[in-house]
């Protein structure tokens, strides 16, 4: 159904006008030029709407959209915001399904603008329309020469969908995009998204012959679920390149776990792009250079040569593949003799042919580089030395990157546009950074491994829900959070996740009696909610003999006093003293747009001073599970350093599985620390020794 966004063969104007200047006036002029422009292929309808005027621009104009006969595929509204809801009225009453609402004076403008909007996605939702906007800039579909924007400019086709959540910022790519370019297939200003959204349109350009890579601007996401599983599907057959801003932790609740105080917004968005299989950029330059790198080249297979004329571009390249964990293509024997032979000054990779190479010996030594099937991409640099024709050297471009992916970093001014544009035809980007064009590389890369990553989905876990749900309800308070207590140790358990031996004692005799049960030394440590840093205080007691019990628990009871009421005492926690094995973390944040974030680290005392950590958005598949432990610095550790033995790292990823599918189970879990979980030697388990879970209204 959204096709007809983009190939209609009726459109209405609500709000065009005879007035230069106003947006209606634009939007009418641009799409008239539509019409003519599609008059060979088919007959393309156009109506204004306005009640004070007859025509406009020689075009036919009703003074209401339900008083046009004839069928409309989509209706463009530009008239106040208050107008709006009756004309998409009127749209919904004579089965228009199409509609771009360009008016602002929404949500964007406060409270009135967000009830009107609302009343939009009531209209919307009643008639089933399709709703691009409001506060949008509008569609262009450069194929179709179809521009339903107010902007004045129209870039030509190319192979890149654009959506953009801003459309002042839609506006800029598209004017410096016609300077540069740069062309589109589609492009679609999102605007407020009060019913169709960044989804809806991934899911539709992935079907889209005309567009080979999808490109964004986002501010935000509003089902971040959902984002996720529409990428990840898109993703295997094009590439989706995003820029997201809006990165501040504004408005963020406190935290009161170590995971709240790490996790924020920026690793939620960051992890779920890189478990969907989003390209990220983190500016316009990115954006675009990877966009249309990724249009040309789709993977890279082998190593990088770099072939050059300069020795200094040259060693910044090959300082950037390293740096970005590429690989330098090591050359066979036979391609190491024939560069030799060329009396070159490095023979290797990168290959410097020197600075009093002609374009001949360049395309010679290029040529021997792509011959070599260990290499899978070449960067071409040239600088614009005076032995140096670089459109003969383009020629030498052209014809190999036929045989090998080859990226064009020609180095230079006047001399090197005529070269540009030539690659530019043939959809082959130049650079004049060579780190650029590595990045570019380094995007291909990135997709690549996440295109051929197969995705298996989470494995469950058999838990007795009945067991725990009592657990946990939420109990009436006063705060909107509470911390779940020793009642989380229960809830591990049934997820089967391993716990030390504990037990809660509010007396003296109740603490020696658990002790015994659970056998010397033991540990004693404060039961409190407001309690978080227990060591801070001194309400840690560990290695504690029988003897000393009674008087590790008031020593305890006295110190937490001083830090908080009685009656915010629940009681100590006595648990068996678990020596050896190495500290990690396991702990989730709950984020409003993508769920559970769930964080794997370095554990103890020091998880907020380190911050070695990793996350992933739950529910974990085990492959996801196993990146996060290996892409944390701990991971060196925990395979064993200067002859330790190998922790049971199995053991930590199944934590982690049955702990996201808790975080998932159970929206009421807002934060939670499992720290430290102590990791044995290989085929000897972990276990749980502290945890801090806090419940609660996900709104709350």
């Amino acid at each position: 159904m959204l096709d007809r966004f983009f190939n209609p063969e009726s459109i209405a104007v609500v709000g065009a006008t005879p007035k230069e200047g106003k947006v209606g006036n634009t939007l009418l002029k641009n799409i008239i030029v539509f019409k003519d422009k599609a008059k060979t292929e088919k007959e393309v309808r156009i109506y204004a709407v306005n009640p004070h005027y007859e025509t406009i621009l020689g075009i036919a104009c009703y003074p209401a959209i339900i008083q046009i006969e004839d069928r409309v595929d989509l209706a463009v509204v530009a008239v106040p915001a208050v107008s709006v809801p009756e004309v998409l009225e009127q749209c919904g009453e004579k089965g228009i399904k199409n509609v771009v609402v360009i008016s602002a004076g929404f949500k964007e403008a406060g409270r009135e603008g967000a009830v009107l909007e609302s009343e939009l996605v009531r209209i919307s939702e009643k008639y089933r329309v399709n709703l691009i906007g409001p506060n949008s800039l509008g569609i262009l579909n450069t194929h179709a020469k179809l521009n339903a924007t107010f902007g004045k400019a129209t870039p030509a086709p190319g192979t890149i969908a654009f959506l953009s959540q801003s459309g002042a910022f839609a506006l800029a790519v598209i004017d410096w995009a016609i300077l540069a370019n740069i062309g589109f297939s589609k492009v679609v200003s999102l605007g407020n998204k009060a019913v169709l959204d960044e989804c809806d349109f991934i899911a539709y350009l992935a079907s889209d012959d005309e567009t080979e890579v999808i490109t964004m601007y986002l501010e935000d996401v509003r089902d971040g679920r959902r984002f996720m599983d529409v990428v990840r599907q898109v993703s295997k057959t094009k590439p989706v390149v995003v820029m997201k801003s809006g990165k501040t932790e504004a408005g963020a609740k406190a935290a009161s776990s170590h995971t709240g105080s790490i996790a924020g917004s920026v690793e939620a968005f960051k992890t779920a792009f890189h478990q969907a299989g989003v390209i990220e950029a983190n500016s316009i330059e990115d954006l675009f250079d990877f966009s249309l790198t990724l249009s040309r080249i789709r993977s890279v297979k082998g190593g990088v040569a770099i072939v050059t004329n300069s020795g200094g571009p040259g060693v910044m390249a090959a300082d950037a593949v390293d740096e970005l964990g590429l690989e330098l293509a090591s050359f066979n024997r036979a391609t190491i003799e024939e560069l030799r032979a060329l009396h070159i000054a490095n023979f290797y990779n990168p290959v410097d042919v020197k600075g009093d190479a002609d374009s001949a010996k360049f395309g010679h030594a290029l040529g021997i580089v792509a011959a070599d099937e260990r290499v899978g991409t070449i960067i071409a640099i040239l600088s614009p030395t005076a032995p140096i024709d670089f459109d003969t050297a383009g020629d030498y471009v052209l014809e190999l990157t036929e045989r090998k992916p080859i990226i064009p970093v020609f180095m230079g001014g006047e001399r090197v546009t005529e070269s540009i544009e030539r690659f530019r035809k043939q959809g082959i980007r130049n650079y004049f950074d060579p780190v650029r064009a590595v990045k570019a590389l380094y995007a291909v890369k990135r997709y690549s491994e996440r295109k051929e990553r197969v995705y298996v989905p989470p494995p469950s876990v058999t838990v007795d829900r009945k067991a725990i749900e009592g657990l946990m309800k939420l109990k009436e308070r006063e705060e909107a959070r509470m911390g779940i207590g020793l009642a989380g140790f229960t809830i591990l358990e049934a997820y089967g996740i391993p716990v030390a031996r504990y037990g809660k004692a509010k007396t003296a005799d109740e603490a020696l009696e658990i002790a015994d049960r659970i056998g010397y030394p033991v540990a004693l440590k404060i039961v409190s909610p407001d309690i978080v840093h227990k060591t801070d205080i001194g309400c840690v007691k560990l290695n504690v003999g029988r003897e000393a019990v009674k008087g590790a628990f008031f020593e305890i009871v006295q110190r937490a006093e001083k830090y908080t009421s009685a009656r915010r005492i629940e009681g100590v926690l006595l648990q068996e003293m678990i020596e050896g094995g190495k500290e990690v973390i396991v702990g989730m944040k709950r984020d409003p747009h993508f769920g559970p974030l769930i964080l794997f680290g370095l554990g103890g005392i020091y998880v907020e001073v380190f911050k070695d950590v990793s996350f992933g958005i739950a529910p974990l598949s085990k492959d996801d599970a196993v990146e996060m432990v290996k892409n944390v610095k701990a991971y060196r550790i925990l395979r064993g350093v200067r002859g330790e033995p190998m922790s049971d790292i199995d053991s930590v990823v199944d934590v982690l599985l049955r702990f996201s599918q808790l975080s998932t189970d159970y929206p009421e879990i807002l934060e939670a620390d499992l720290n430290p979980i102590k990791v044995f030697e290989n085929g000897k388990g972990c276990c749980v020794i502290d945890l801090k879970m806090v419940i609660g209204d996900e709104t709350g």
